[in-house]
């Protein structure tokens, strides 16, 4: 059984988020999955199973199965496409979010995500603890708050105590500002020490908040995105009424094979 690791939301190898793909010949428990995704130790390893027109897709982190992944996903398609092992140029993935799809348009890959709209909420001592600056705005939606800062230095700068973080109630949290760079409209960085990543390098889901959050602040629908993690990503983004279009490339960089597929 061959196992992939695939770089997301970039188009040079060793940047970007990197990803796990592992596709699978017959079903596995999630008890396998979450094994094989703790011993790749990736902020996310998918599990593909083709079924009737598109696979079944399952995300995993070292930790636990998640609901929502937007880089394992780009990471998914692109390697699908890459390796030859589809010839569609639309991928439909059915998921714990319901149907996703993925278009190939020349170079870049089209994600077809859920909204996931944050609502204004008080933030938890916890929270302000954790990141020790002021904030601008605090919001909550199903998976993670969503705090404005002041400004993109304020976010680059930003230095979390994750072992604080680790104990808050949600997924995880989003940190973002209004971009100072002419290249994009608006930056953030992600954290999600709960699910045993302390800071992602580049993640689709959290822009299914953080989309339609600023194109309501800018009033403009298409944006440009950019996660300051260490490795750094670039998203293309497209809000629509009730879905979002994230827009990334990837690059396979790592092949690899299970030398035991027990159960």
């Amino acid at each position: 059984m061959n196992i992939y690791t695939v770089d997301a939301f970039t188009d040079k190898p060793y940047s970007g988020n990197p990803a796990a793909v592992c596709l699978l010949e017959h079903g596995k428990p999630g008890e396998w999955m979450q094994s094989i995704a703790a011993e790749m130790n990736l902020s996310e390893t998918a599990f593909l199973l083709r079924a009737g027109d598109g696979f079944m897709l399952r995300w995993f982190t070292p930790k636990q199965e998640v609901d929502l992944c937007g880089h394992a996903t780009l990471a998914s398609a692109h390697l699908l496409w890459d390796m030859g092992f589809t010839k569609e140029d639309v991928i439909k993935f059915q998921t714990r979010s319901g149907q996703l799809g993925a278009k190939k348009i020349r170079s870049w890959i089209e994600l077809d995500f859920p909204l996931e709209i944050e609502e204004e909420t008080d933030a938890p001592s916890l929270l302000r603890e954790s990141l020790g600056i002021p904030f601008k705005y605090v919001g909550k939606n199903r998976m993670d708050y969503l705090v404005e800062v002041e400004d993109q230095q304020t976010v680059e700068d930003l230095q979390p105590d994750f072992a604080l973080l680790k104990m808050m109630s949600s997924r995880g949290v989003i940190v973002t500002a209004a971009s100072s760079d002419s290249d994009a409209d608006f930056v953030s960085r992600c954290f999600f020490p709960a699910l045993g990543i302390d800071e992602d390098p580049v993640t689709g889901s959290a822009h299914c908040c953080l989309g339609p959050y600023w194109a309501k602040k800018l009033n403009k629908r298409k944006l440009t995105a950019r996660q300051l993690s260490q490795r750094q990503g670039t998203l293309m983004l497209n809000v629509l009424d009730e879905r979002i279009l994230i827009y990334g490339q990837a690059v396979t960089v790592l092949k690899g094979e299970l030398s035991s597929e027990e159960d």
